[in-house]
This record gives C-alpha cells, sequence and structure tokens, in this order.
C-alpha cells in the first residue's frame, strides 16, 4: 500500500522507487498488478532432463513408480543425457510424484464371509499377528515367539476356531513362511499351506509386493493393537502373560460399537458366521517344530549348530522346536532330548546319547616284525616305553627296538625290564642308554616319584664318640 500510495502521489515509478526505497520495476509491477493488468508469463526455460523426459515419464508407468533413479540413470546416460545426477534425480522424483497422484482408490466392499486379512507385527520380544474380517470388522490378535509356517498354521487355526467357521479368501502379505517361491511376480503357496488350505476348505491369497493399500484394513488393527494393548500393558514377562492380555484385549474391542460399520464386531460376526463354511471335523494334524534326520554321528543339525540324539534315532527324522532359550527334540510325539540353545557352528552333545563321557582316542599297537613282536612282549612297560619313543621322535626306532632285545639274553628278562623302567623314567630312548644302565648294575639309585623323600644307600662307617675329640685325648 506504501508503495501505491507513493506512485499516485508522485506519478512516477522512479521517485515513487527512490521514496519505498526500492526499484522502479518493483514499483511498475506492483503498480500493474493492483491495476489488474495481466501478469506477463516467463517462457519456461529448457532443463537438462528433456531429452529424456519420455524415456522417464515410460519407465515410471511400466514399473508404478517402483523404478530407481540409480537404476534409470543408465538407461539415460545410453541415450545421450550428459546432465548431472542430481537434476535426472529431481526429474525422476517429480513423474513418481505425478503417477502416485493419476492413481485412484475406490472404497473396498467386502462381502459376508469373503475374506480374512492377516499380518505379522514386530514387537520385542514377541511378534504380534493379527487377523481381522473386513465384513464384520471382527479381530483376532495373538502373540507368538517366532513367525515360522508352523506358528502360522497353528494360529489361523486357532482363529478359526475363535470365529466359528472358515472364511472363503485369506488375504497375506508374501509372508517367507506361506510361501515357496516367486514366478512372474506370481507367489507359489508352500505345499504345507496349500494341503492347510485343502483341509480347512479357503483359498490362499497374497497381496501384491510391496503395496500396503492392498491390506489397509489389517494394517490399521496392527497400528490399533500396538497403540492400544502394548502401550497401556508395557513390555510382557512371557509368552503365556502376552496372550492372556491378547484374549481380554480382543473381547473388548470385539463387544465395542465400531465407528466405520457403525455396529458391534462380535453381533455382527454371528450374521457372519452364517456365510462361512464350517469347520471340519478332522482337524489337520499340525507339526510344533521343524523335520530333521538324524545323521550317522547322532546329530540333527538345527539353526547352523548341532545337536545330539540317542543313537538309536540315527536315521529317522525327528521333531526339533525351539523355545525359551531351549531345543526341544521329540520323535513320535515323546521328547527324546532337550538342549540349551547354542550359537550358529557350535555343538550340544549329552554323554547319555554316546554311552557315557567322550574317551581320549586310542591309537592300539599293532607289532608287525618279528623284532617288535619280542620287544612287546616284555610286558607294558615295553608298550609304554614305545609310545614314548615314538612320541619323541626317536630316529631309526625300528632298529633300536631290535638293539634291544638283543640285550635279553646277555642280562636277563627281569634285569632288561628293569632297565628299560629306568630307561623310561629318565626319558632315555636308545639301546646304548639301556646298555649303560644295565652294566651298572643294580647299584645305582632309583628314581624317585615326584613328591616323595629321597633316599640315598649311604656306606657304613665307623662311628667316634665325641670325647675322643676332648683336648686331654689329643695330647
Amino acid at each position: 500500500m506504501d508503495i501505491i500510495n507513493a506512485y499516485r502521489e508522485l506519478g512516477s515509478y522512479r521517485a515513487a522507487a527512490k521514496l519505498c526505497g526500492t526499484t522502479h520495476k518493483t514499483v511498475r509491477r506492483v503498480v500493474e498488478r493492483q491495476l489488474g493488468a495481466p501478469r506477463p508469463e516467463r517462457p519456461r526455460r529448457p532443463r537438462g532432463t528433456d531429452v529424456v523426459a519420455d524415456l522417464i515419464a515410460e519407465r515410471v508407468e511400466r514399473t508404478q513408480g517402483r523404478i530407481s533413479a540409480k537404476r534409470l540413470l543408465v538407461a539415460a546416460r545410453a541415450v545421450g543425457f550428459e546432465g548431472s545426477d542430481r537434476s535426472f534425480r529431481r526429474a525422476v522424483a517429480e513423474a513418481k510424484a505425478a503417477q502416485r497422484r493419476r492413481r485412484q482408490f475406490r472404497p473396498w466392499l467386502p462381502s459376508p464371509g469373503g475374506f480374512l486379512v492377516i499380518d505379522w507385527a514386530e514387537e520385542r520380544p514377541f511378534s504380534l499377528f493379527c487377523a481381522i474380517l473386513p465384513w464384520s470388522r471382527w479381530r483376532f490378535v495373538r502373540f507368538a515367539s517366532d513367525r515360522r509356517r508352523e506358528t502360522v498354521l497353528a494360529l489361523l487355526a486357532e482363529c478359526f476356531e475363535e470365529a466359528g467357521g472358515v472364511p472363503a479368501v485369506v488375504l497375506s502379505d508374501r509372508m517367507a513362511g506361506l510361501r515357496a517361491t516367486t514366478v512372474a511376480n506370481l507367489v507359489v503357496p508352500h505345499p504345507d499351506y496349500v494341503r492347510f488350505a485343502l483341509r480347512y476348505g479357503f483359498r490362499p491369497d497374497f497381496c501384491e509386493a510391496a503395496d500396503p493399500q492392498s491390506k489397509g484394513v489389517v494394517e490399521h488393527l496392527v497400528g490399533y493393537a500396538q497403540a492400544d494393548l502394548l502401550v497401556p500393558e508395557g513390555p510382557f514377562a512371557t509368552l503365556a502373560e502376552a496372550n492372556q492380555a491378547a484374549v481380554v484385549w480382543c473381547a473388548e474391542v470385539n463387544d465395542r460399537r465400531h465407528s466405520e460399520i457403525a455396529a458391534v464386531p462380535a453381533e455382527r460376526l454371528e450374521r457372519e458366521r452364517e456365510a462361512m463354511r464350517p469347520l471340519p471335523s478332522l482337524r489337520p494334524p499340525l507339526r510344533q517344530g521343524e523335520l530333521r534326520k538324524v545323521d550317522r554321528l547322532g546329530c540333527v543339525r538345527f539353526g547352523s549348530a548341532r545337536y545330539s540324539v540317542p543313537h538309536a534315532l540315527v536315521g529317522k527324522q525327528v521333531e526339533l522346536l525351539a523355545t525359551g532359550g531351549e531345543v526341544v527334540i521329540a520323535h513320535g510325539g515323546r521328547e527324546v532330548a532337550r538342549h540349551p540353545l547354542v550359537a550358529p557352528g557350535e555343538v550340544s552333545l549329552r554323554d547319555e546319547h554316546y554311552g557315557g563321557p567322550a574317551r581320549p582316542p586310542a591309537r592300539a599297537v599293532r607289532p608287525r616284525s618279528q623284532a617288535e613282536r619280542s620287544f612287546l612282549a616284555l610286558g607294558e612297560i615295553a608298550e609304554r616305553y614305545l609310545r614314548a619313543a615314538a612320541a619323541a621322535g626317536t630316529q631309526r626306532l625300528a632298529s633300536e627296538l631290535a638293539a634291544i632285545v638283543a640285550l635279553e639274553p646277555a642280562y636277563g628278562r627281569d634285569t632288561l625290564v628293569a632297565a628299560l623302567e629306568r630307561a623310561y623314567a629318565f626319558h632315555r630312548f636308545r639301546a646304548v642308554d639301556v646298555r649303560a644302565i644295565l652294566e651298572a648294575g643294580q647299584s645305582l639309585p632309583r628314581p624317585q616319584p615326584a613328591g616323595e623323600p629321597l633316599t640315598l644307600e649311604l656306606p657304613q662307617v665307623e662311628q667316634r664318640p665325641l670325647a675322643a675329640y676332648a683336648l686331654e685325648a689329643l695330647q
């Protein structure tokens, strides 16, 4: 307003600009805008990314905005783009934003008994399993210690029991435990999941990858359970305590009026149960753990670690379940072993599985020549002497043994055995050493065991009384 008043009083752009402390161009632009004159459009400056604009739009549209600028830059460089990486990333981001604005959503109209949507949420130290029937908004929440396939199937079976029926389709994301592989973006369910679905009579379905909008109803349940169940209660000490709180929470929220459907989910479930398939009369047997085959060492491999089982189960299938920091091994529905959970690469063994504690490896002495047989015939000391000499690295040991055996006719077996005992005690493993001991005879003192007092056989000498050394006696 100061600029406009100054221009009206002075009638000049430059005079009004000098009075207001600005430029005459600014005064002219403000006055023209006030008078309603159309603002001239600035011509668009060409961008360096214009040469690849069509390529960016085509790739973003084909991949539904999932392609990264880093991967697309390689193709852009190949067709002649010479600009900076930063300007290219900005152009790709603008194309992705425009593609997202073009995507249209419409409300999902679920039918009674048509779908059950399931999902996992990571909550330390347990995982949170959430399931919801979209038509009645009936919710099922449980905690689990892992996300293995057996755990998911067991929770699904419990959910069907609580609901009192089976829906036509079970919708989930691409859970690792439920899928076997992915071919051409199509998920192939695991055979165990297929057998489970056939027994209960539902069709397994999987969402598009990285597309949470396709199962937003269960995503909302996950956030609701995390905010309303976990925050007030805090961390649970045990899995049983957590599931007990989950059962109470589900009963409360299912008996409360839902704002979206303006009805109570538990009451609406009664009508939806009429459209659901009945539960099978014979429930499918569910394994609680993983199946492993016992190897010939009497061990099973689980989590990159090894655990021992009774040796009678070698070659058979056993079932392993990790719970509470332990690995429980069962066979035929009966527990056969229990180990503490060890780190990958380690081994947990039970002595009773191998008939007792571990024994050191035995290397049997098997004589082959006549000299060796004659030497070992000297008794137990000969074998101990031979093992010690071999461990000490005695050179030409075979010839040394033959030379020791040749001493027996001259000195006798008993004397030679005694000389071997002495040579063994002093770690003398040559024939000349044994010969020297034999020639010295038995008068030499024998080595005493460690810790015992040393006894020496001293010669007897004449004893004189102390009075013989008196001064009078010497005179």
